[in-house]
């Protein structure tokens, strides 16, 4: 519950959701589990990036989006996140960033809890003392 915008709802639901920390080997996996992931149509010549997968548990999913919602619309901390964020926006637009941002959550949380660590707004995870 460290991260900005994830509370104790949020954090009960990815817990439930990921079952056990070294379920994945790659912290990148833990998105893709949640169906935060881009779906792939390849046939051929052709190569797309569609909408979200919606695989996995989707009640996590919508509170990590929730929590994304957050830090993208208020001043929660996690400014660095926030930045990021509108970054993507300007490209892709709103939608796609706060994905984009729920996923970077599931990960950061995934990481956190399998190392033992607390959240920084200065790009990593530090040790608990």
């Amino acid at each position: 519950m460290t991260a900005p915008g994830v509370g104790p709802i949020t954090a009960l639901a990815v817990f439930a959701a990921f079952d056990d920390a070294t379920r994945f080997k790659r912290y990148s996996s833990a998105g893709a589990y949640l169906g935060l992931t881009p779906r792939r149509y390849e046939s051929g010549e052709i190569s797309q990036n569609g909408r979200v997968s919606k695989q996995g548990d989707k009640f996590a999913r919508s509170c990590l989006f929730e929590a994304a919602n957050a830090i993208y619309c208020r001043n929660l901390g996690g400014s660095r996140l926030r930045d990021w964020a509108h970054a993507i926006a300007q490209r892709t637009g709103p939608r796609k960033a706060k994905v984009a941002l729920a996923r970077k959550l599931a990960v950061t949380l995934h990481a956190m809890w399998r190392t033992g660590s607390i959240f920084k707004d200065t790009g990593s995870a530090t040790r608990r003392p």
